[in-house]
């Protein structure tokens, strides 16, 4: 399944207008501070950002048929150990005014399928590498972290579908650089994360790009925030991310512009995010059983409201679907 471009327009433009949480602050320091909102910020629909770390989350009940689908093991222990980012991604997953106290969609939703299936949610913040540790190792149950489905996670993970992917390309405002397609970065140097989706997207064009006889793009990795001073010295042209977190930083810094979106899935795929588990482990039928309540019940909705990101939501959880193709040999 694709998803036409005309759709990742207006998505990108959406995403812009409700992201629009001014100012700085919470007390972390360097580029990361640049990501988070003001106290008190206001999204353009009227909703108040809670940057508390007391936040009153949406909430649902327990289904009791629903529950009974985790495993006996993870039900005796009451908990569902959920593994997430360092928390520096808003509206994504970032930290509350008390700079230790993680909030965002992700835990939100995290939040939301705990409740159905009646357990205790418990975070564990880490590096974007060590959650897939994490959860190969058993340590946690489940990654609700932004993760992308690709065919070659599948063959580890178990999926269950919580959002629609789509990726950003942050430019320095005034670049005139537009971005649709592979040949638009032919030459130019892009920024991004190692181990994502985004990268291996990245590396499909550069090959393309070569094939088709172009210049291959010169690809420049960072595991953190720190890009944006990449972007503002012009020693990258553009940065490949999460669209919404993307979109965040250009309303807060009004020095960088969006100059394109992407499905996460790559041009064949409508990519989606989903909650992550070890495969076979027995724990992504609750978990897509989970959502699928939420999104019945409405607190789905109220959750996406809630951090601006409606142009998100999916009509329905599901298992495995088909994610980001492996590269071609």
């Amino acid at each position: 399944m694709s998803l036409p471009r005309r759709a990742f327009v207006t998505a990108a433009a959406a995403f812009a207008a409700a992201l629009t949480l001014a100012g700085c602050g919470s007390g972390t320091t360097g580029a990361a501070a640049e990501l988070a909102p003001a106290k008190g910020s206001t999204a353009p629909n009227g909703t108040v950002v809670n940057l508390s770390p007391n936040q009153n989350r949406v909430s649902t009940p327990k289904v009791d048929a629903i529950a009974a689908l985790v495993p006996e093991e993870i039900r005796k222990k009451g908990t569902l150990t959920v593994v997430d980012s360092l928390g520096t991604t808003p509206p994504l997953d970032f930290y509350a005014n008390d700079d230790k106290t993680i909030i965002g969609v992700e835990p939100d939703i995290a939040t939301l399928i705990g409740n159905v299936l009646g357990l205790k949610v418990e975070f564990n913040p880490v590096s974007w590498e060590n959650i897939f540790v994490g959860l190969d190792s058993g340590k946690y149950d489940v990654g609700l972290s932004n993760i992308t489905v690709t065919e070659a996670r599948k063959e580890k993970y178990d999926f269950a579908t919580y959002r629609l992917d789509i990726l950003g390309f942050e430019a320095k405002k005034g670049s005139g650089l537009k971005v649709a397609g592979a040949k638009d970065l032919a030459g130019r140097s892009v920024g991004v994360a190692s181990g994502t989706n985004q990268e291996k997207l990245l590396i499909s064009w550069s090959e393309e790009n070569v094939r088709n006889g172009l210049k291959s793009i010169d690809i420049k990795y960072f595991q953190g925030p720190e890009f944006y001073l990449a972007l503002s010295s012009g020693r990258i042209d553009v940065y490949v991310g999460p669209n919404p977190s993307l979109a965040f930083h250009v309303v807060q810094s009004g020095e960088t512009e969006i100059a394109g979106t992407y499905s996460g899935g790559g041009a064949d795929v409508l990519g989606k995010i989903a909650a992550t588990t070890r495969k076979d482990n027995g724990l992504v039928k609750a978990l897509n059983a989970a959502v699928e309540e939420t999104i019945r019940n409405g607190t789905y909705a109220q959750v996406l409201k809630r951090w601006g990101l409606e142009g998100e939501a999916v009509q329905s959880s599901e298992i495995n679907p088909p994610g980001l193709p492996k590269p071609k040999p």
